[in-house]
């Protein structure tokens, strides 16, 4: 496969990645909300990870070649992108109660502000200097597309200011992860990556549901739980993670982000036929704003990478 034609396909594989995360946050999981956060994340890790078993059980023979550091890595990708990132996104998306899904997606979506901060600690990239004033536009944006023109409402009871805080932890962790998870898909496959990424997560989730007495969730969970459970564990989980890690490997990070944008759309546009939500105009603006922001500020962090690698090579 040429250069082209694998950029191409891992672009088409991040894009359908991106659509089914988006069907996942408005139709599939907020189906779930009758049961426990914890427990809902440990089994949409638990059943790909059993399934994978089954046609992935060579991975097992990495345990032995992992340095220290791999496993490091490995446990912090499960830990920040696994569990803390989808604790954090689920339990935002069960606090609006099926209103302003298309808000906690988005505000998901500062992610690479994260990401790049923690590539300019852990892997020494020069942050560009535009990067601040981005930044700073994009988190701005993202106050005025969950609040609009008005103030925090802090005294009514509202869930939107602790959805909107969980989204922003969701966004670091992921931004976290997707670091992380570049440093890993450089030594190993996706395949590997997607393998203990679910094995090590699903281990971190059993000891969270173990501590805080959620397994009694399984007298609970109904047939129509189970079927959501196995459908988001074909589709949106363990299917989207194995396309984009593969999208990942043959895509430049400014190209898979664009190509992400899909998943926000994808969500704005079901949330509206789903749950007839609609984002005011002021929030069509802020988020039009907070798009082109994290953008520019990535379109700008490439370059700085590009452009001292260039001059390691000369």
């Amino acid at each position: 496969m040429t250069r082209q034609k694998a950029a191409i396909t891992g672009a088409v594989a991040i894009s359908i990645s991106a659509i089914l995360w988006g069907l996942d946050g408005v139709v599939l999981t907020p189906r779930l909300y009758n049961l426990k956060v914890g427990y809902v994340v440990f089994i949409l890790h638990a059943i790909p990870f059993v399934l994978m078993n089954f046609f992935l059980y060579k991975q097992y023979s990495y345990i032995k070649k992992f340095t220290r550091g791999d496993l490091l890595i490995i446990f912090l990708i499960a830990l920040l992108g696994g569990a803390i990132g989808t604790l954090s996104i689920v339990k935002a998306l069960f606090l609006v109660n099926f209103q302003n899904l298309s808000i906690v997606v988005l505000l998901q979506k500062l992610q690479p502000v994260f990401g790049i901060v923690l590539a300019g600690i852990l892997l020494r990239e020069k942050i560009h200097k535009q990067f601040i004033l981005w930044a700073l536009i994009a988190i701005s944006a993202g106050y005025f597309l969950t609040f609009g023109l008005s103030l925090p409402d802090l005294e009514t009871g509202s869930n939107t200011v602790t959805a909107a805080l969980f989204a922003l932890l969701a966004a670091f962790s992921f931004g976290s992860s997707t670091i992380f998870s570049k440093m890993i898909l450089r030594r190993y496959t996706f395949k590997t990556a997607t393998f203990y990424r679910y094995g090590t997560t699903t281990m971190i989730m059993l000891v969270f549901v173990l501590i805080t007495g959620q397994l009694d969730q399984f007298q609970v969970t109904t047939r129509q739980n189970w079927i959501f459970f196995i459908v988001i564990a074909l589709t949106t989980g363990s299917g989207a993670i194995f396309l984009y890690y593969y999208g990942l490997n043959h895509v430049k990070a400014i190209i898979s982000l664009i190509v992400e944008l899909l998943f926000p759309i994808t969500t704005i546009l079901l949330d509206y036929f789903f749950n007839n939500n609609r984002l005011s105009f002021i929030q069509w603006i802020s988020a039009i704003i907070m798009v082109v922001a994290i953008i520019s500020l990535n379109r700008g962090q490439a370059r700085t990478v590009y452009k001292e690698r260039f001059e390691e090579i000369k």
